[in-house]
């Protein structure tokens, strides 16, 4: 069921147990838990980028030199979103914490609210927030939300360091201890995205009648935006595992960073009612009417989760890969050398966004039980392009 613009339930069901196999790809360990089904890849010729993508070193693919990184904020617990208000400060959600913050550049932490309704566990909890793109007039922002029964989209009034009570913009969308998707962002049309995943039972990601596996496009009252593939369902794409990244570059083109299943992790340029091929295929190779990746990393090298674009590239950040990768995107929207940056220096890296000064803000995830967590740890870093 969806329910849409209503008070926030706190009633809460027992969380079902789940496999411990992490959409993050970080667990060598039981990853038999969920049943792989992909075709045979090692005998496909996947689309990487060249002698360069595997590169952990220092240089540059004619982008200039090496991001320089520093600490903007530490001992925070998972931050998992991040989106910036009007005045430059920025609202981060804690994953596990169930807190939504008020961050300056400065690095000064103001509690603003926390979302009573949401429940942690796994990869499911208090994920991804985008600020309303008419935030002066409505002060709005969005959160994706893990509560005992689904996956649903908040809204909730930021008056100075308040937040309001939330409202139901948008639930029913699956939820489990794996692959829970999360991540949001309006786009250049104004209307919100959102990636969901497929929670472990991949055949949701090619079920039209699921929001499982889906990269949907909504309104900011909940209803499929005007121009969707089907008129009545909020589903811009399909057949996704497990998308946690989401990016527009300057020509407006979206893509998507998603989580590989035992060999491949993608790189997905998103066209409008596009499959992308999940659970039928990993990687490339789908042919017919399957939209293959532009780029594939092995698992140990990505394990992606955010996305952003900035200085004419798109970045991702690696949980597994303890990386951040800079992917060059071409004139005509192809994407071209990667190269990657902070191998192992920050351990497990969560969320990318571009700031408004032109830096890039970029969140550990060390507290997530999957990574080994130093002093300080979580971290929100700034990364100079």
């Amino acid at each position: 069921m969806r329910l849409r613009l209503a008070a926030l339930s706190l009633a809460l069901l027992p969380l079902a147990a789940c496999s411990a196999q992490d959409g993050d790809k970080d667990a060598d360990a039981n990853a038999s838990d969920v049943p792989s089904v992909t075709q045979p890849t090692e005998t496909t010729e996947q689309p990487t980028t060249g002698p360069d993508g595997g590169d952990d070193g220092d240089g540059g693919d004619g982008g200039g030199g090496a991001p320089q990184a520093t600490t903007i904020v530490e001992g925070l617990e998972v931050p998992w979103g991040i989106d910036f208000l009007p005045d430059g400060d920025a609202v981060v959600t804690e994953r596990d914490s169930r807190r939504v913050l008020r961050v300056t550049p400065e690095g000064e932490v103001t509690e603003v609210g926390e979302i009573d309704g949401s429940t942690s566990g796994g990869e499911a909890g208090l994920l991804g927030v985008a600020v309303s793109p008419d935030f002066d007039e409505d002060r709005l922002v969005y959160l994706y939300v893990t509560t005992e029964e689904d996956n649903r989209i908040l809204k909730a009034e930021l008056d100075g360091d308040e937040l309001a009570e939330p409202m139901v913009v948008l639930a029913g969308i699956p939820q489990g201890f794996i692959h829970d998707g999360g991540r949001l962002a309006f786009g250049p049309d104004g209307h919100l995205y959102a990636s969901t995943g497929e929670t472990g039972t991949p055949d949701l990601a090619q079920d039209p009648d699921s929001l499982g596996g889906k990269i949907l496009r909504i309104t900011t009252d909940g209803e499929p935006a005007p121009g969707n593939p089907d008129p009545d369902s909020e589903v811009w794409t399909s057949g996704h595992r497990n998308v946690q990244g989401l990016a527009w570059d300057e020509a407006d083109r979206l893509w998507a960073s998603e989580f590989g299943d035992s060999t491949w992790d993608e790189l997905n340029r998103i066209e409008k009612g596009g499959d992308y091929g999940w659970p039928q295929v990993e990687g490339a190779g789908g042919g017919g009417e399957l939209v293959d990746p532009q780029v594939v990393w092995r698992t140990d090298e990505a394990s992606p989760s955010g996305l952003a674009y900035a200085d004419g590239h798109l970045w991702m950040a690696g949980l597994r890969g303890e990386r951040l990768w800079r992917i060059e995107v071409t004139e005509d929207g192809e994407a071209g050398t990667s190269r990657a940056f902070l191998a192992g220096e920050h351990g497990r890296l969560r969320t990318v966004v571009a700031a408004p000064d032109g830096s890039l803000w970029l969140t550990t995830s060390n507290q997530d039980g999957r990574g080994e967590p130093a002093p300080g740890d979580d971290r929100i870093l700034r990364v100079t392009p």
